[in-house]
C-alpha cells in the first residue's frame, strides 16, 4: 500500500507539472500574441510561469473570500468574488505582458546568451574572454580608454596622439588589428587626414617560425613527405609575416619556385580575432552614435569577408592566372606575372615559379644602373599596364605598393601578392575611360559628368561647384607637369570625390587606391616620370580603342536588336492615342500606393495610431469610472461603476503595451 501511495503521489505531481507547464505555455502564447512581436520563448514562458504562480494564488484568495474563511480579510459574496476573479485574471494576464514588454526594450530577443550557452562553450568564452582582457589592456595602456566616444574633433595635437597611439595598439594587438588598420589607412572618406596617416605606416614585426614547425606544415599541406615534390628547400625564410613565410625552394624538374606556407596558428589567431572584432563592432554600432554614422558592423563584416578570402590561397592563385590571362589578352606590356603550380597549392600553401630581381622598394642599385630612357620605360610600361588593366580588362592589381612589384636585372617588370585583386564591370571600365579621357581633353564638363555616371549622385550635389572643382583640377595638371606634382594626381582626384560626399563602392574605390599607390612606385622607378602626361595619354588610348568603329557597329547592333520589339509596337500604339485624342477618350492612371512597400509603411502607421487612440480613450474612460462616486455597490465601499473601470483600465493597459511594442519593432516593419 505504501508503494502505491507513493506511485500515486508521484504521478499527481507529475501530473500537476504537465498542467502547470501546459498552462504557462497557454498563457505565454496567448501574452506573445497580444504583445505583436515574436519575443524569444524562454522569457515568454517564464513570464507565463509566473502569471501561473500568481493566479493560483490568487484563486485561493478569492474562494476564501467568497466562501467567508478570510479572517480579518476580503469576505464578500460568491457572485462579487467570481467579478473579482476575472478582474485579477485580466490585471495578472495585462502586468505579464507588461512584463515581457519591459525585458523586449532592456533586452531585446537575441542580445543575450541563449540559455544552452550557460551550459556549453565554456573553454572557447573563456579563451575569447582572455584575448578580449589582452586587447582591451593594450588599447587602455596606449591610452584609448577615453577615446570611445569617437576618434577626432578635438584638437589638432590632441588628434595626433591618438592616432598614434591607435596604431601602436594596433600593431601591439597583432596580425589581424594590424591588417584592419592597414584597412582603415584606404578609408579616408569615414577617418581624418591624420589618422590615415599614422595607420598608412602600420607594419608588423614578427620573428619566423622555427623550421622544425614550417617543415611539418608544409608536408601536411603538400599531403607527402617534402622530398617527393622538391629537390631543395631554404629553411631560412626569404621574408616573414605575420600570418605567413616565404621559402625559396626547386621542384625535381630544376624549376626555381617560392613556397608561401601559412603559420600553423595564424588561421586559429585570426578567426579569434575577427570574432572579437565582430563583435566589438556590433556593440559599437549599438552603443555609441559616432559606431552607428560610421557604419562599423558592415565595415567590420567587409573586413572579415576580404580577411577570410586573403587567408584561401585558392583564391590567390586563381587571382594571379587572372591578372596573367589579362596581361596575355592585351599583349602590349612587357609585365611578368609568376606562374603558379596548382597541383601543389591548397588553401594554406602556395607555389609559384620564383621571380629574379628584387622588389622596387629595394632595388636603388639596380635601377641606378639603368639609364633615364631605361627608367622611363619602364615607369611607362608599369603605368600603361595598370591602366589597362583597370580600364582595358576590368581585373587588375589592387595592392601595387613598391613591395609588390619587381624589377628585373634585364630591365623588366613583375608582379607580386595578389591577396587584393579587383574586378569592375564594363560600364564601370567606360566610365572610368571616358573620365580620363575627357581629363586629356581638358573637358571639365564631361570629366563631371563621367564622375557622376561613375559613382552616383550623391543627394543635394552641386554640378557647378564640382565642374568647378573639375575645371581647377585641370588647370593644375593640365600641361603635364614633373614628379613632384604628378605624383598627387589620383590623390588629389580622390579627395575631390570625398569632398562632395561622393560614395565610392568598394570595387571603385580599390580602382582608385590602385592608381594612388602605383604613383609612388613610378616615382621610385624613375624620379623625373611625368605621371599626368603618360596618364592622359594610356586613358586617350585606351578609350580611342573602345571605340574603334568595329565595335561601335556591334554595340549599336546590340542596341538596336533590343529595341527592335518596342519599335515593332510603337505604331499601334501611336495610333490608339491619337484615336483617343480624337474622340476624347484619353486618360492617365496614377496609382499612388502602388509600390507593397508604401502599402504596408502607411498600413502599419495607421494600425499604429488607432491602437494608440484607443488606448488613451480606454484610459480616459477608465478614469472617470473608478473616480465616479455613483452607481450601485459591489461592497461597502466599491463601486459597480469603479470595477467596470478598472475592467476598462484593463484593455486600455494592454492596448498601450501594444502600441510600445510596435515602437520597438526590429524586423522593419514600421
Amino acid at each position: 500500500m505504501e508503494a502505491l501511495d507513493v506511485g500515486g503521489y508521484v504521478l499527481v505531481s507529475l501530473a500537476a507539472l504537465v498542467f502547470l507547464f501546459l498552462q504557462s505555455w497557454f498563457a505565454a502564447t496567448v501574452v506573445r500574441r497580444v504583445v505583436g512581436v515574436p519575443t524569444g520563448w524562454p522569457r515568454t514562458l517564464a513570464v507565463g510561469l509566473v502569471m501561473s504562480a500568481v493566479v493560483a494564488v490568487t484563486v485561493q484568495y478569492l474562494y476564501r473570500a467568497g466562501t467567508g474563511q478570510n479572517v480579518d480579510g476580503l469576505d464578500v459574496s460568491p457572485g462579487v468574488a467570481v467579478l473579482f476573479m476575472v478582474l485579477a485574471f485580466g490585471w495578472i494576464f495585462a502586468l505579464g505582458v507588461g512584463a515581457l514588454v519591459m525585458l523586449e526594450a532592456a533586452f531585446p530577443t537575441g542580445s543575450l546568451p541563449s540559455p544552452q550557452s550557460l551550459f556549453f562553450g565554456w573553454k572557447s568564452r573563456r579563451r575569447r574572454g582572455r584575448r578580449y582582457a589582452q586587447v582591451v589592456s593594450i588599447a587602455v595602456r596606449h591610452g584609448l580608454g577615453s577615446q570611445l566616444r569617437g576618434f577626432g574633433g578635438d584638437s589638432p595635437g590632441r588628434d595626433v596622439k591618438t592616432a598614434r597611439a591607435l596604431k601602436e595598439s594596433l600593431a601591439e594587438a597583432g596580425v589581424t588589428f594590424v591588417k584592419l588598420g592597414q584597412m582603415l589607412s584606404t578609408r579616408r572618406d569615414i577617418l581624418p587626414p591624420v589618422f590615415v596617416r599614422e595607420l598608412e605606416t602600420l607594419q608588423t614585426q614578427v620573428t619566423p617560425e622555427p623550421w622544425s614547425v614550417i617543415e611539418p606544415a608544409i608536408a601536411e599541406r603538400l599531403g607527402r613527405p617534402i622530398g617527393e615534390v622538391f629537390a631543395r628547400i631554404g629553411s631560412t625564410p626569404l621574408a616573414a609575416a605575420s600570418v605567413a613565410q616565404v621559402h625559396e625552394a626547386t621542384l625535381l624538374d630544376g624549376t626555381e619556385v617560392i613556397v608561401k606556407v601559412q603559420r600553423p596558428k595564424a588561421l586559429n589567431q585570426v578567426t579569434q580575432d575577427l570574432d572579437i572584432i565582430l563583435r566589438l563592432a556590433g556593440w559599437l554600432n549599438k552603443t555609441t552614435t559616432w559606431g552607428r554614422d560610421l557604419g562599423v558592423q558592415s565595415l567590420a563584416a567587409g573586413f572579415a569577408n576580404t580577411l577570410e578570402e586573403e587567408l584561401d590561397y585558392r583564391i590567390e592563385l586563381d587571382n594571379m592566372a587572372s591578372i596573367e590571362n589579362s596581361l596575355k589578352r592585351s599583349g602590349k606590356f612587357d609585365v611578368t606575372v609568376p606562374h603558379g603550380h596548382p597541383g601543389l597549392s591548397g588553401e594554406r600553401l602556395l607555389v609559384m615559379d620564383r621571380l629574379p630581381g628584387q622588389p622596387v622598394s629595394r632595388a636603388g642599385a639596380l635601377l641606378t644602373g639603368l639609364s633615364d630612357a631605361e627608367r622611363s620605360r619602364l615607369a611607362t610600361t608599369l603605368l600603361g599596364a595598370t591602366l589597362e588593366q583597370i580600364i582595358g580588362d576590368g581585373i587588375f592589381h589592387a595592392d601595387l605598393h613598391a613591395g609588390n612589384i619587381f624589377t628585373t636585372p634585364e630591365g623588366k617588370l613583375g608582379l607580386l601578392d595578389f591577396g587584393a585583386v579587383g574586378r569592375l564591370d564594363p560600364g564601370t571600365q567606360t566610365s572610368l575611360g571616358l573620365m580620363l579621357y575627357s581629363i586629356d581633353q581638358n573637358d571639365s564638363a564631361g570629366a563631371t559628368d563621367a564622375l557622376i555616371e561613375l559613382l552616383g549622385r550623391p543627394d543635394g550635389l552641386n554640378d557647378r561647384e564640382v565642374e568647378r572643382a573639375v575645371g581647377e583640377l585641370l588647370l593644375r595638371y593640365g600641361g603635364g607637369t614633373r614628379a613632384a606634382q604628378g605624383q598627387k594626381l589620383f590623390d588629389d582626384l580622390f579627395n575631390l570625390v570625398l569632398a562632395h560626399r561622393f560614395s565610392a563602392p568598394a570595387p571603385i574605390s580599390a580602382a582608385f587606391r590602385a592608381m594612388a599607390s602605383v604613383e609612388g612606385a613610378l616615382l621610385t622607378i624613375d624620379p623625373h616620370f611625368d605621371v599626368v602626361a603618360v596618364s592622359r595619354q594610356e586613358g586617350n588610348r585606351l578609350v580611342r580603342s573602345k571605340l574603334k568603329g568595329t565595335k561601335i557597329t556591334d554595340e549599336l547592333q546590340r542596341r538596336a536588336l533590343q529595341l527592335m520589339p518596342m519599335i515593332d509596337r510603337m505604331p499601334r500604339r501611336i495610333n490608339k492615342i491619337t484615336e483617343d485624342l480624337e474622340h476624347g477618350r484619353f486618360s492617365m492612371n496614377m496609382r499612388v500606393l502602388e509600390n507593397p512597400s508604401d502599402r504596408s509603411f502607411l498600413t502599419s502607421l495607421f494600425q499604429q495610431l488607432i491602437v494608440a487612440v484607443l488606448a488613451g480613450a480606454a484610459v480616459v474612460g477608465a478614469i472617470m469610472l473608478i473616480t465616479s462616486d455613483e452607481g450601485p455597490l459591489l461592497t461597502k465601499d466599491i463601486h459597480l461603476y469603479s470595477f467596470f473601470g478598472f475592467v476598462l483600465l484593463f484593455g486600455g493597459f494592454v492596448l498601450s503595451m501594444r502600441s510600445l511594442m510596435l515602437v520597438f519593432r526590429r524586423d522593419g516593419q514600421t
